[in-house]
């Protein structure tokens, strides 16, 4: 008869839940500066590529060439329509990273003006080439 009987508790209550191990919140990346000198060096390469585009672009339309962009061809039937066009594009990039630095994406601040770096860098060895 024993064995159709349940069985008493033990003494003492038994934790429902285990308590969670206390360890400490890992510390927040402290937050740079937008102008710090990383940016600076990627923005002011990212124009110099730019200039360069601008420069071959210009030169291969003066001799004939076509522009190959479609974002761009509007902008290439003149000079200063050419220049605003890059002119603009490098103050996308940086207005892009500046948004994602506010946002805390700051990978993605940095690869933004590197993306637009290997755009430009591609665009001005393609114009180099295809004279």
């Amino acid at each position: 008869m024993a064995l159709l009987q349940p069985a008493l508790p033990q003494p003492g209550p038994a934790p429902l839940v285990k308590p969670a191990p206390s360890n400490p919140l890992p510390q927040a990346p402290v937050e740079h500066k937008f102008w710090d000198k990383k940016n600076t060096a990627l923005f002011a390469t990212a124009a110099a590529f730019s200039a360069a585009d601008f420069a071959v672009t210009h030169d291969n339309l003066s001799n004939g060439g076509q522009e190959l962009n479609p974002l761009t061809r509007p902008f290439a039937g003149s000079t200063a329509g050419l220049a605003v066009n890059f002119a603009g594009e490098t103050a996308g990039v940086i207005g892009i990273s500046y948004l994602f630095h506010k946002t805390g994406h700051h990978k993605l601040e940095r690869i933004t003006p590197l993306v637009n770096i290997g755009m430009s860098a591609f665009a001005v060895t393609y114009g180099l080439t295809h004279r």
